[in-house]
């Protein structure tokens, strides 16, 4: 035990590079999905996320969004605690039957105009977890799905554009 402490101390913090995006990409991309929030609904965009019954992959790329790499909250963007206070719900992983009524009644606590983005292939149809007796499928099997953003898990980058096709498909219709 002592030589595994003395060894870990002696060796370097193991740690992963960040993100190869350059810091004016990002801040481009928030700032127009900004523009278009502000164009849309009049004001800042505000997110709840759900958990459906995920592997936490998708919500770890999700939190990232409020990291000091990204950090949205400078570009108006905010995750909401209630869905009262919510445009946009970010459903992650498959429906499990335990939060298929919580789904349903998030769904309609978010008050009109919202939109509910399925994050991750496991949100799509189910994903690896189809066919079990605990899952009831994908996030549409639920509640409407206006868009899809796909990846096990999607990136933060993947995240930002989704959002912001949601909101230009939305204003130009």
């Amino acid at each position: 035990m002592r030589r595994i402490l003395f060894e870990s101390l002696a060796q370097p913090p193991l740690t992963e590079a960040r993100p190869a995006v350059e810091d004016g990409a990002v801040a481009e991309l928030a700032a127009n999905l900004d523009r278009a929030a502000r164009r849309r609904l009049g004001r800042s965009l505000s997110i709840r996320e759900i958990d459906a019954g995920s592997c936490n992959g998708c919500e770890l790329e999700i939190h990232a969004l409020n990291n000091v790499f990204y950090d949205l909250e400078r570009f108006g963007l905010r995750f909401v605690a209630s869905p009262r206070h919510a445009d946009v719900l970010l459903v992650t992983g498959p429906v499990t039957r335990n939060m298929r009524e919580a789904l349903e009644r998030t769904y309609n606590a978010t008050p009109n105009p919202k939109w509910v983005v399925a994050v991750g292939d496991c949100a799509l149809d189910g994903g690896m977890f189809t066919g079990s007796y605990a899952v009831v499928g994908g996030v549409s099997s639920v509640v409407p799905v206006d868009l899809h953003i796909r990846g096990c898990p999607p990136n933060p980058i993947e995240l930002l554009r989704g959002l912001l096709a949601l909101l230009q498909t939305e204003v130009d219709t």
